[in-house]
């Protein structure tokens, strides 16, 4: 049997920090379904459709990372396609406080579930989607904080 883990979050846009969850990630499982999360409430830098393309871009022919958005929990849409795991990164302690609480309910409601956190490298820390959003605000070139095949522009 396979591992297969979910790595759930807006990834608006997808950066090195991510990218580095999902590089360490695949040290442990078998396959990482990075799911983008439909949040109707939230507008967005960049449409589901175009996280969808950015994140193939990085990983193209590669069948153990796939892209997919879903509505609703997470727990839900891991028993549902019958994944057992939710991967997530750390970069705090702010960070922690947060991911052990989902988890703690996430254990709750769905007990077949494991969370496992990975550790952002030091050097990913301080990279985060809305600090990139906030480089495009005003101006700035932010493509040095994503893979290095992304060109942000061409997904806006």
């Amino acid at each position: 049997m396979s591992k297969i883990a979910l790595f759930p979050g807006s990834f608006d846009p997808f950066t090195l920090g991510h990218y580095a969850i999902v590089e360490q990630g695949l040290k442990v499982f078998d396959k990482i379904i990075i799911g983008i999360g439909a949040n109707s409430g939230k507008k967005g830098l960049l449409t589901t459709e175009n996280k969808l393309k950015l994140i193939e871009s990085i990983y193209p022919n590669q069948d153990n990372v796939v892209a997919v958005e879903y509505c609703g929990l997470t727990g839900d849409y891991c028993r549902e396609n019958d994944v057992k795991f939710i991967l997530r990164g750390m970069r705090n302690t702010v960070d922690y406080e947060c991911e052990r609480n989902m988890m703690l309910i996430n254990q709750k409601l769905y007990p077949e579930i494991t969370t496992v956190l990975l550790f952002t490298p030091p050097e990913y820390v301080s990279v985060s989607s809305s600090i990139i959003r906030e480089l495009l605000h005003f101006g700035k070139d932010p493509n040095e904080l994503l893979p290095s095949n992304v060109d942000i522009k061409k997904y806006l």
